[in-house]
């Protein structure tokens, strides 16, 4: 693939939806660019705002917590596996307020604790917490909505 197939087919990919250099770079080596011309490519792309890390890592957070109910753990995670930098990750993470994570893990657990089978409180809860840190969440999180909430699953 030349150069110039490379960078039209990737603005075109890029104009569709969000994508950070990290994926580009993976599709260029996939279709054999070699690395000079991945760079220019990329110069290019972020030049003219086709690609954007921070836009991307910001809109990431935003759609793993909303659609895919992710807490900030799992997600992090996820953003370094995009190879972002650890700035970039810190600054999208801190935008989302603590309360934001509570509002999505409160149902959750509220819905997981009707479907769940336990002996005792204490099992109950030890299953609910597992679910909720492999879902990303903090323990801090996680004990607010299991321990403080006195209504909790009622």
């Amino acid at each position: 693939m030349t150069e110039e197939q490379a960078l039209q087919k990737l603005a075109a990919l890029c104009s569709q939806a969000e994508h950070c250099t990290s994926e580009m770079k993976e599709k260029m080596t996939r279709w054999g660019v070699a690395d000079d011309e991945q760079q220019r490519i990329i110069e290019y792309l972020v030049a003219n705002r086709y690609v954007d890390d921070r836009r991307y890592a910001r809109s990431f957070v935003n759609d793993k917590l909303k659609y895919n109910k992710w807490g900030p753990r799992k997600i992090e995670q996820a953003l370094w596996m995009k190879h972002l930098d650890d700035s970039i990750r810190q600054e999208a993470l801190n935008d989302v307020d603590d309360s934001d994570y509570i509002a999505v893990l409160r149902p959750l657990l509220q819905s997981k604790r009707r479907a769940t089978k336990a002996d005792s409180t204490y099992e109950l809860n030890q299953k609910l917490f597992r679910y909720a840190v492999g879902r990303g969440f903090t323990s801090e999180q996680i004990r607010r909505v299991i321990n403080v909430d006195d209504d909790f699953g009622e």
